[in-house]
């Protein structure tokens, strides 16, 4: 079953509202080209492998994603592209779309009507602990965000350019918030682009302490189940947390890095 907010919290924390489709539009891709300088930032990225989208407010069956060989380092609001469910690019100025971004997130997006963004990249620590194939245990308060909330797909057969095998991890990932791909990484889905980048960050550490704790070759203590599932539910694991605990990177990469914030508000309007 999916996490969900528990009872009250959107008296203490919200999310944004829109007088327009545009503003709303603008809100989400200045998200998300922050959040590919974040990626950069943390040494997400691999070459030209990894991919954040988002689901378009107007024309839901349409994300933003990154264009095919732009660093996440120096992406803008004006690099990205709107791609439509043909994988057809339909808006943006750069031409070039990658494959496997479209086989995975088309698939992930068309599977999780209910989430707004969706995150991969080659991540170091969650392509190493990827190829052990198997879930991440409850060994701290952050890991118990995923706990008993992350998948595993474990058909790994080469870079993803077929549908068919990102409909088999949009299986793998059901209505959780992650989903661990093997001997590939990680990816990660929010109701909102916040959400989904911070889950995507604390999974990659929680992967790193998970890889440093087990090389110790002590056996480590686990959290127990009902703590485990309480803590995920109502304190580090739902929807708001996640949106919440984004804004202090956020407030970083603007800080550090204004320049991804290229396009006026509001933008003009959209039509395809």
């Amino acid at each position: 079953m999916a996490v969900t907010n528990p009872p009250g919290i959107e008296k203490l924390v919200s999310y944004p509202t829109f007088d327009s489709v545009e503003a709303h539009r603008h809100y989400l891709k200045k998200i998300l080209a922050g959040a590919y300088r974040i990626f950069g930032k943390f040494g997400f990225s691999e070459g030209v492998a990894g991919h954040v989208t988002c689901r378009d407010p107007q024309y839901p069956h349409c994300f933003w994603v990154n264009p095919f060989g732009v660093s996440f380092k120096r992406l803008k609001m004006s690099d990205l592209i709107l791609v439509n469910e043909k994988g057809e690019i339909v808006a943006g100025k750069h031409k070039n779309l990658n494959k496997a971004a479209f086989a995975i997130h088309a698939a992930v997006h068309e599977a999780r009507p209910d989430v707004i963004a969706a995150a991969h990249t080659h991540s170091l620590y969650g392509k190493t602990w990827s190829a052990f194939g198997k879930l991440l245990d409850p060994l701290t308060q952050d890991s118990c965000i995923f706990y008993e909330d992350h998948g595993l797909f474990d058909e790994y057969s080469g870079v993803v350019t077929d549908l068919s095998e990102g409909d088999r991890i949009g299986k793998a990932l059901g209505d959780k918030k992650a989903v661990i791909l093997k001997n590939h990484g990680l990816l990660t889905v929010g109701h909102s682009i916040e959400e989904c980048i911070f889950w995507f960050v604390t999974m990659e550490r929680t992967c790193q302490v998970q890889l440093l704790a087990d090389a110790t070759k002590h056996e480590t203590v686990k959290i127990k189940h009902e703590t485990a599932l309480s803590t995920r539910n109502y304190e580090v694991g739902f929807p708001l947390a996640g949106y919440f605990s984004f804004q202090p990177m956020w407030q970083d990469i603007v800080h550090e890095q204004p320049d991804f914030m290229d396009i006026e508000n509001p933008e003009p309007p959209l039509v395809l």
